[in-house]
């Protein structure tokens, strides 16, 4: 008894440590977006002697924080509703079809999680510069549901295994089918993993940096706000100060989100996990 206990002891001190350490570097650019350019030059590591909370009002008028929120919110929704949609659909269709044509089309789909996004990105900046989706906040967001609809339906499709396939038949006696039959009875029962696949996919769209740096870089009107903090890097010069305020009020937005819906996390792969 006495081992058990020590042995959770340790493993608590271990997992509070690894925290600590995957913290510092967030806690690290907190602290640092409330020096002057003078104390961060300094010694990056040292507490502020003194809080300056100008940086965040500049940061804000300079970049016009709410026009970028817009945008981000706009990439972000369009993405989300997207990949949601397609993703469990596709899903759907896929386990409910036992044949060799259907295994191989969902081979097909999840097989660009194994391909490095580097490795194609000139190719789809071609594409969609092609199909008139660069430049925009609105064909950005489109552009994530092709890159992020793999996962999803590789999460959906694993799920969907386990509803039973009576549920179908019982809706279809009813007279539902196609679409009504999915949405009105397949797509409720799926809420755990689509507040899983939302939360993981939300963080990412939110806070991703490659992809708008190659479609939106154009114009200050459809930069997101991680383009905004890359804003204050110079070749030559570096407002820290500034760069360190506007990565926290980038990514603020998407920490809230997740503390207020990790629990769907654990929850969502909980029930994939039990009915996969």
């Amino acid at each position: 008894m006495r081992e058990n206990k020590t042995g959770l002891i340790a493993l608590e001190l271990v997992m509070i440590a690894a925290a600590l350490l995957f913290l510092f570097p967030i806690i690290l650019v907190f602290y640092n977006s409330l020096k002057s350019f003078g104390e961060v030059m300094r010694d990056v590591m040292a507490l502020p002697h003194k809080l300056t909370f100008e940086n965040y009002a500049y940061v804000w008028k300079y970049i016009d924080y709410p026009k970028l929120f817009l945008n981000n919110v706009i990439v972000t929704a369009v993405g989300l509703v997207g990949i949601i949609l397609i993703s469990s659909i596709a899903a759907y269709k896929l386990a409910r079809t036992k044949t060799k044509l259907s295994g191989l089309i969902y081979f097909l789909i999840i097989i660009p999680m194994l391909i490095p996004f580097q490795s194609i990105m000139v190719t789809v900046l071609k594409l969609a510069r092609d199909l008139h989706l660069a430049n925009s906040v609105w064909g950005l967001g489109i552009q994530y549901w092709g890159l992020g609809a793999p996962m999803a339906v590789f999460i959906y499709h694993g799920f969907v295994k386990g509803v039973p396939k009576e549920l179908d038949e019982s809706a279809t006696i009813d007279g539902a089918s196609g679409f009504s039959l999915f949405f009105r009875i397949i797509f409720p029962l799926l809420k755990p993993v689509t507040a899983t696949i939302a939360v993981i996919d939300i963080m990412w769209i939110w806070n991703d940096f490659l992809l708008p740096l190659l479609m939106v870089n154009g114009s200050a009107d459809t930069k997101t706000l991680t383009l905004a903090a890359y804003t204050f890097v110079g070749q030559y010069n570096t407002d820290w100060q500034y760069t360190m305020t506007a990565v926290v009020m980038a990514v603020l937005p998407s920490i809230l989100v997740f503390i207020l819906l990790q629990k769907h996390i654990v929850k969502g792969v909980t029930a994939g996990a039990v009915k996969g």
